[in-house]
């Protein structure tokens, strides 16, 4: 695989490991990190071996923390609103990805870092784990689509409580509230992230992504139009060898064995 300044990329089988590097600046997310992380994912999307991605941050402290306010402080309003629009555009690709991306979540993931997190299909956290949008302190509005993402994952009133105060939440409370699905020992994170996604990778390939597709754009659409959708993939489903193994395999009381074709 190609190799990164940035990012630290971990290939076990059909599970990739991804881990933001840069941990003397907690993890944030600079120009570099963020083309890197486009590139990454640009690049990945072509590799059908991989069945699952995990997303974490290298070090003890910080997932991610932000982005980096160093490269931001002079930034004028058009550029100011080009870095959000690339931040969006990152986010969106890990967010629209073709297989299950997850987000083990092992310390601060405050502003940039939460965004990120959102980006992913599920998060997995440390009990150490910090979340929050903390963008009014500095005195902007979040910009990586954290106005976007938070409300559909916690409901109106919670996106507004925190990023109006810029409160910063433990992780049980973020569980409490829908922006976790699970929380564990830190020494267990990365160990529980990769047995998630191996029971993932396991499964029907076309299938996952089918219903990845189906959950994500579904959420968006009328529910008649979303229904129709979730049947035309339903129905793709049968032109694969997968479907094929998984219902023989079920009849034959066996193990399947998938392909991804």
């Amino acid at each position: 695989m190609e190799s990164f300044n940035n990012l630290i990329v971990e290939k076990d089988g059909a599970i990739v490991v991804v881990s933001i590097n840069r941990p003397k600046e907690l993890n944030a997310l600079n120009l570099a990190t963020m083309q890197e992380l486009d590139k990454f994912f640009e690049t990945l999307e072509e590799d059908a071996s991989v069945r699952a991605v995990i997303i974490t941050g290298n070090g003890d402290k910080a997932f991610v923390a932000g982005a980096d306010i160093t490269e931001m402080v002079n930034m004028k309003a058009l550029t100011a609103r080009d870095w959000a629009r690339l931040g969006q555009k990152v986010f969106s690709r890990i967010e629209n990805f073709s297989r299950p991306v997850i987000a083990a979540i092992n310390g601060f993931a405050l502003g940039g870092g939460c965004e990120l997190a959102m980006a992913c299909d599920i998060r997995l956290a440390s009990e150490k784990a910090k979340f929050g949008q903390p963008e009014v302190n500095l005195g902007i509005t979040p910009g990586f689509a954290g106005t976007q993402r938070l409300p559909r994952l916690v409901g109106k009133g919670q996106a507004k409580l925190l990023t109006f105060t810029g409160d910063i939440i433990d992780a049980q409370e973020a569980k409490t509230i829908g922006l976790v699905d699970k929380v564990v020992a830190p020494e267990e994170l990365l160990t529980a992230a990769k047995t998630l996604a191996g029971e993932i990778a396991a499964k029907a390939p076309v299938a996952v992504s089918y219903a990845k597709l189906a959950i994500n754009r579904g959420v968006e659409m009328e529910s008649e139009q979303a229904y129709a959708y979730e049947a035309e993939l339903f129905g793709m489903c049968f032109t694969t060898e997968d479907q094929t193994e998984g219902m023989t395999a079920f009849v034959e009381k066996r193990k399947p064995c998938f392909k991804g074709i």
